[in-house]
């Protein structure tokens, strides 16, 4: 029992380090933003502070524990959370679903871009408030973004080699920081008692029609900060269990209350303000203890920024493998569960991050940049969670009430962001719908191919092959040749396919491979299904994988070849020359048709633009032979046009 209690003691303060960096860290900025869009210290009054307080209770008790904690967490796809995740349970409902599933993790992608500038930039301006340090760092601009520019780099500098050792002190940190959250808010509530006030949903409702609060319904686009990292603790979902999150968020949220009701008992207690804009943060910590807080702070935005970079990479493979965005080179650089490495989108984030931190300068402004994004994110999940709960049988009047009461929510938060667009949220916008027209010509894109591309029936062919396979008058091509297909009926293959085997260039073989491969809904799914028409040269093989599993074609297709050899389904291929004395197998040569567009395509003008365009972002991408683990393969590429359509044939003759 002691050792089972000790495994879920490190398993709740892992999750800690790996679920809450985002929303962990918005203490940093929350009540700052809010005091700075009312005009200062200056300008608050009791009444304003405590219907903050409320509207950031009652949006973390709302938004953040009720749909996702709540709700949310029990939409997994076999243990897995997040967007795409809870996009692949639902597709079949609807072909539309792809829109809300792109918005979202457009918009998500875009946020995780924001997320690490905001919050090590609001930490390391924390070095101002130190007075030993003031004279220092005080409106020395450069030198902040300086230090910023260098932890950004170092983290994005880490990925290639893992996150796997630096996770193991990530919980511990995170416990620290949030025990000091807690601990300082409750030192600051001991001298005003009344800020729990706050609880009451009266004060909120209050404040966003009183007359102190000069921002109005916009100070919803502050308050909306408090729970940016609840899409990211769903999307966690599938690293740490329902049940981590379930017994460590009272523990989290509770901190969080603590302190933001804390900095809000700070500023009650204010008789004279020298500076109006000081970071109430900092400044409600003991004088003395301020540098101890900077350096704390600075290692949970680090680890808030880790979380974020490790959630793009799983969302940006998750998407791969839905066909909505193009194949990148994916590492793994440890054994942990869930940790990958894709070099480009580490490159991609790093600039952006950098071109954010050197744009906006200061926390101050990223924040108005910030929130925005996610607000589109949060409201497509709640579109399909309702045709999650509405799969899973639930009642019309409760999944309605569901949607309209997170629905109207988020959307007040949307609009009130959203007038941050001219303050710098059209850096959000660009980059999600950079992001949304990439998913979007990659996907349609897929469609069109799939829907014109030609067929033909193996079976029609099985005769032709076993001649051929018999012909010595050709030099055999291989012992078994492999054609990857992206035909998912068992019983037929691309017509440029068979092409490639009998017209091009004769290729005798031993055994004609066909292989399709199928992303299913199961993260880790890895499963296959054999149709040979009753030969021992032709085999059809259905590979089907789960969304988070490498598709490692080479090393699936020898453990098949073997098992079907073991069954007596296929004859042994023994190999006169080997370095393995014994094999059973011969060699493997595979086939990879790519595609060209031809000018004779039959294509409208706006099909051949998103073809010509998913073409042009293909040469970007990693090769086929690198995304199917076919590198050190032997691998034959060939280039066939795109969608010829019928011409009328044009007779010529002789001139006389």
């Amino acid at each position: 029992m002691e050792k089972k209690d000790k495994i879920r003691i490190g398993l709740a303060i892992g999750t800690l380090g790996i679920v809450y960096g985002d929303i962990g860290t918005s203490p940093l900025y929350v009540m700052k933003s809010i005091v700075a869009s009312n005009g200062g210290l200056n300008h608050v009054s009791e009444d304003y502070i405590i219907g903050s307080l409320s509207l950031i209770f009652w949006t973390l008790t709302l938004l953040t524990t009720i749909k996702y904690v709540v709700i949310a967490l029990r939409a997994d796809n076999h243990g897995e959370g997040g967007i795409f995740s809870l996009y692949a349970l639902v597709r079949k409902r609807g072909k539309w679903l792809v829109i809300p599933a792109m918005i979202g993790g457009a918009a998500l992608l875009a946020d995780g871009v924001l997320t690490p500038a905001v919050t090590v930039t609001s930490a390391i301006e924390g070095l101002e408030e130190i007075p030993a340090f003031e004279a220092l760092f005080t409106g020395n601009t450069t030198l902040i973004i300086t230090i910023v520019i260098i932890i950004l780099s170092g983290i994005f500098f880490i990925q290639r080699y893992g996150t796997m050792f630096i996770g193991r002190i990530f919980g511990p940190t995170m416990f620290l920081w949030f025990s000091i959250l807690g601990i300082l808010g409750i030192i600051n509530i001991l001298g005003e008692p009344s800020i729990f006030r706050a609880f009451s949903p009266y004060y909120a409702v209050e404040l966003l029609f009183s007359d102190q609060n000069k921002a109005g319904f916009l100070i919803l686009g502050s308050v909306f900060l408090a729970t940016t990292g609840a899409e990211a603790l769903y999307s966690d979902l599938g690293h740490v269990g329902r049940k981590n999150i379930y017994i460590t968020w009272p523990f989290v949220k509770i901190c969080l209350l603590l302190n933001y009701f804390g900095q809000g008992a700070w500023i009650l207690s204010l008789k004279n303000v020298d500076d109006p804009f000081v970071n109430p943060f900092f400044q409600s910590m003991p004088e003395q203890f301020i540098l101890y807080g900077v350096l704390i702070a600075t290692l949970a935005a680090i680890i808030a920024s880790q979380s974020l970079i490790s959630g793009a990479f799983t969302l940006v493979s998750e998407a791969i493998a839905l066909n909505l965005l193009p194949r990148l080179g994916i590492r793994y650089p440890s054994e942990t569960k869930g940790q990958v490495y894709i070099p480009t989108v580490t490159t991609v984030l790093w600039i952006a991050c950098i071109g954010v931190v050197l744009y906006f300068q200061d926390s101050s402004h990223m924040e108005a940049a910030y929130g925005l994004s996610i607000t589109v994110t949060m409201l497509m999940t709640t579109i399909l969670l309702f045709q999650f709960l509405r799969m899973k049988g639930r009642s019309v009047i409760m999944t309605t009430g569901i949607l309209l009461t997170f629905g109207v929510l988020e959307f007040a938060f949307f609009v009130s962001s959203a007038a941050k667009f001219m303050h710098g949220g059209f850096v959000a916008v660009i980059m999600a719908v950079a992001i949304m027209a990439l998913m979007y010509i990659w996907f349609t894109g897929y469609q069109i191919k799939a829907k014109l591309v030609k067929s033909a029936p193996l079976k029609k062919y099985i005769p032709t092959f076993a001649k051929l396979k018999g012909d010595l008058s050709y030099p055999k091509f291989a012992h078994n040749l492999v054609y990857l297909t992206s035909s998912r009926n068992p019983a037929r293959v691309e017509h440029e396919v068979v092409a490639s085997i009998l017209d091009k260039r004769p290729k005798r073989a031993d055994v004609y491979w066909f292989v399709n491969v199928q992303v299913v809904d199961a993260p880790y799914a890895a499963y296959y299904t054999v149709q040979d028409f009753d030969t021992d040269h032709v085999v059809r093989i259905q590979l089907k994988l789960g969304f988070r599993v490498e598709q490692d074609i080479n090393v699936f297709l020898h453990q098949i070849a073997k098992d079907l050899i073991s069954k007596g389904k296929l004859a042994q291929q023994k190999r006169q020359y080997t370095a393995k004395p014994g094999r059973s197998l011969g060699d493997f040569c595979f086939v990879i048709i790519q595609d060209e567009l031809s000018t004779e395509a039959d294509l409208t003008n706006w099909q051949r633009t998103i073809m010509k365009s998913k073409l042009f972002i293909k040469r970007f991408t990693t090769s086929p032979e690198n995304w199917f683990g076919l590198e050190y393969s032997d691998v034959q590429i060939e280039n066939v046009p795109l969608y010829l359509s019928k011409k009328k044939m044009i007779k010529i003759r002789e001139r006389e």
